[in-house]
């Protein structure tokens, strides 16, 4: 049963984006514009190869700034301002998830490869605003993006999160091989379940629903 699964876990990791609200709120088409106009200032290049940096820097280094901050010494803080610059306007409070979150034993954070100040505007719109006990970007890995093993060392090492009672749930499948690692339950939130081409031993659970998912847990 999920419920048994979880009966040891006290300590509760949520990525952000696609996660803690769904993916048809689609705030990554927002961020995705922001991100090829940005490199496109920045570099002087076209759009097309703008968007070209953005999706193989994302595949090979884990996220667009990683990429741009190893190839052209990009400075982070800047960009993360600029391509978190978006509305939120569509998205919608959730009391349900809240409540669900809320009734989670242990600690709770958030863990985001966007930043930390995007990710409490996004809370505060959907309602879950006062439920973590940490909001963590990518600022606080020292700009080291999930999956690297390292950005969650220092991440986990911050909050006081234990690996051994911990879960932690993603909508990026790479993003969850480090966790499994280190011992934690892994829980992939999408809404359509991983390929045949995809590696899964590293999750544990899928799910479409993850306030379902939790209520199953509670």
């Amino acid at each position: 049963m999920i419920k048994t699964s979880f009966s040891h876990v006290r300590h509760w990791v949520f990525d952000l984006d696609n996660t803690l609200y769904p993916p048809s709120a689609r705030l990554f088409d927002q961020i995705e514009v922001k991100m090829t106009n940005y490199v496109m200032a920045q570099l002087g290049v076209n759009q097309a190869e703008a968007d070209h940096l953005r999706s193989s820097y994302w595949r090979d280094h884990g996220t667009t700034l990683a990429g741009l901050m190893r190839d052209h010494d990009m400075d982070p803080l800047p960009y993360l301002d600029a391509v978190h610059d978006i509305s939120l306007d569509h998205l919608e409070q959730d009391p349900a998830l809240a409540a669900r979150i809320d009734a989670l034993p242990g600690k709770r954070i958030v863990y985001t490869n966007g930043s930390a100040p995007y990710a409490k505007r996004v809370l505060a719109a959907r309602g879950l605003s006062g439920l973590f006990d940490g909001i963590y970007g990518v600022e606080d890995a020292e700009f080291r993006p999930k999956p690297e093993r390292a950005a969650f060392d220092m991440v986990f090492e911050k909050a006081g999160i234990h690996a051994t009672t911990a879960a932690m749930f993603e909508d990026d499948p790479r993003n969850l091989s480090a966790p499994h690692a280190m011992g934690m339950r892994t829980v992939y939130v999408a809404p359509t379940p991983l390929d045949e081409d995809h590696e899964s031993s590293h999750i544990h659970h899928q799910t479409d629903d993850l306030t379902g998912f939790l209520a199953q847990i509670l």
